[in-house]
């Protein structure tokens, strides 16, 4: 028998794929399904490299304006580094 332990998620309509300056990312704004907790906000590379916010957002359009905001004042490549030479292991 098997158990599925993965909860079951609901996608926000605002999830896009984003280029800027060559580099394209993943806008992912999710919330368990039925959920009223608030909305998750990831942001996934090309390399399926992952940043995920700690804080759940009121509304998933919050989620959308923070990550915005994230891009203009730090750029794409805060979220799609390339460190071909560094560990994290």
């Amino acid at each position: 028998m098997m158990i599925d332990d993965d909860p079951e998620l609901e996608y926000s309509s605002l999830c896009e794929e984003v280029r800027r300056e060559g580099t394209t990312v993943k806008l992912q704004i999710f919330r368990l399904k039925g959920s009223t907790d608030g909305w998750s906000l990831e942001v996934v590379d090309h390399k399926d490299g992952s940043t995920v916010w700690e804080d759940l957002f009121a509304t998933d359009q919050e989620a959308r304006d923070e990550f915005y905001r994230t891009l203009e004042l730090e750029g794409i490549h805060s979220f799609a580094e390339d460190r071909p030479s560094e560990s994290l292991h």
